[in-house]
């Protein structure tokens, strides 16, 4: 039996995740990450490249790796929603442990409107955060969930792909999977970093 130290450790090897876990690990850690905030460490973009990758090499079915885990990363928004709209204005202070993660997505949702729910997919952390905050901003519900079909769609749909392209494309892949989980991780943190300068130079100013 797995260790709680050895189980966390296990989170961020995708490769060994998903073959620990399978297809039902794969979209129950999609979920969690995008409708409970607890889940917001876990590595979204690149297990779902990974998850391409080995249904490149057959490990996995892509018919049935994309369709699963587009529902599993709308129902979590959906959750999410939920969660901020019941919980209203008192958000923060009602979640007060997970507040920098709430504001920076909430500074993210008033610089992007509507459209934070599609591109908060490409950003993780944020990416857990955001349908809470437009739930709590009242967005309108109709509104919240054409995006949150779109941003669905397009997250897993871009990430599965490139990881099956890639798959397709590089013989023996699986030799130089961590090389490409490194490359996607550190694509995948670059607008957080980005955004951290930004506030840096601002507190600098002010």
């Amino acid at each position: 039996m797995l260790s709680i130290t050895e189980f966390f450790q296990m989170l961020m090897d995708v490769e060994t995740l998903i073959r620990w876990g399978g297809l039902t690990g794969i979209v129950t850690i999609v979920f969690v990450e995008t409708g409970l905030f607890f889940g917001f460490f876990l590595p979204g973009d690149s297990l779902l490249v990974t998850a391409g990758i080995m249904a490149a090499v057959g490990y996995l079915d892509l018919r049935w790796l994309i369709p699963l885990t587009i529902l599993a990363a709308i129902f979590g928004d959906q959750v999410n929603y939920a969660i901020g709209y019941r919980a209203g204005m008192a958000l923060m202070s009602r979640y007060e442990r997970f507040r920098p993660h709430l504001e920076r997505a909430h500074a993210f949702y008033e610089k992007h409107g509507a459209k934070t729910i599609v591109l908060a997919r490409f950003v993780p952390i944020v990416r857990t955060f955001a349908p809470a905050v437009a739930g709590a901003a009242n967005m309108n519900y109709r509104t919240f969930v054409t995006y949150n079909i779109v941003g669905g769609i397009f997250w897993v749909l871009s990430t599965t792909l490139a990881g099956y392209t890639l798959g397709n494309a590089i013989p023996n892949i699986d030799r130089y999977l961590h090389i490409v989980i490194a490359i996607v991780i550190l694509l995948s943190v670059l607008p957080i970093l980005r955004e951290w300068r930004k506030e840096r130079r601002k507190a600098k100013v002010h």
